[in-house]
Protein backbone atom coordinates (compact mmCIF):
# COMPACT_ATOMS: atom_id res chain seq x y z
CA UNK A 1 0.00 0.00 0.00
CA UNK A 2 1.17 3.08 -0.85
CA UNK A 3 1.42 6.60 0.94
CA UNK A 4 -1.56 8.33 -0.97
CA UNK A 5 -3.40 4.88 -0.62
CA UNK A 6 -2.76 4.72 3.12
CA UNK A 7 -3.65 7.92 3.99
CA UNK A 8 -7.63 7.65 1.61
CA UNK A 9 -7.78 5.19 3.69
CA UNK A 10 -7.31 6.65 7.07
CA UNK A 11 -9.26 9.76 5.97
CA UNK A 12 -12.25 7.23 4.44
CA UNK A 13 -12.24 5.64 8.25
CA UNK A 14 -12.35 8.98 9.90
CA UNK A 15 -15.57 10.09 7.66
CA UNK A 16 -17.18 6.50 8.75
CA UNK A 17 -16.83 6.57 12.02
CA UNK A 18 -18.20 10.04 12.13
CA UNK A 19 -21.03 8.84 10.93
CA UNK A 20 -21.63 6.23 13.44
CA UNK A 21 -21.43 8.17 16.24
CA UNK A 22 -23.40 10.93 18.25
CA UNK A 23 -20.74 12.72 20.20
CA UNK A 24 -20.10 16.30 18.65
CA UNK A 25 -16.94 17.26 19.72
CA UNK A 26 -15.52 13.49 18.45
CA UNK A 27 -17.54 13.98 15.17
CA UNK A 28 -15.40 17.20 14.79
CA UNK A 29 -12.06 15.74 15.91
CA UNK A 30 -12.63 12.83 13.40
CA UNK A 31 -13.93 14.82 10.63
CA UNK A 32 -10.49 17.42 10.96
CA UNK A 33 -8.51 14.67 10.64
CA UNK A 34 -9.89 13.66 7.67
CA UNK A 35 -9.33 16.80 6.05
CA UNK A 36 -5.82 17.16 7.07
CA UNK A 37 -5.44 13.36 5.75
CA UNK A 38 -7.15 14.57 2.44
CA UNK A 39 -5.03 17.81 2.24
CA UNK A 40 -1.70 15.94 2.51
CA UNK A 41 -2.51 13.75 -0.13
CA UNK A 42 -3.33 16.41 -2.12
CA UNK A 43 0.35 17.73 -1.56
CA UNK A 44 1.53 14.72 -2.31
CA UNK A 45 -0.33 14.30 -5.41
CA UNK A 46 0.84 18.11 -6.14
CA UNK A 47 4.78 16.85 -6.07
CA UNK A 48 4.41 13.88 -8.18
CA UNK A 49 2.88 15.95 -10.76
CA UNK A 50 5.42 18.29 -11.01
CA UNK A 51 8.23 16.08 -11.10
Amino acid sequence: MNTIQYLEDQAARAERLAKRITDTLTIERLLTFAGERRREIEVIAGRRRSA
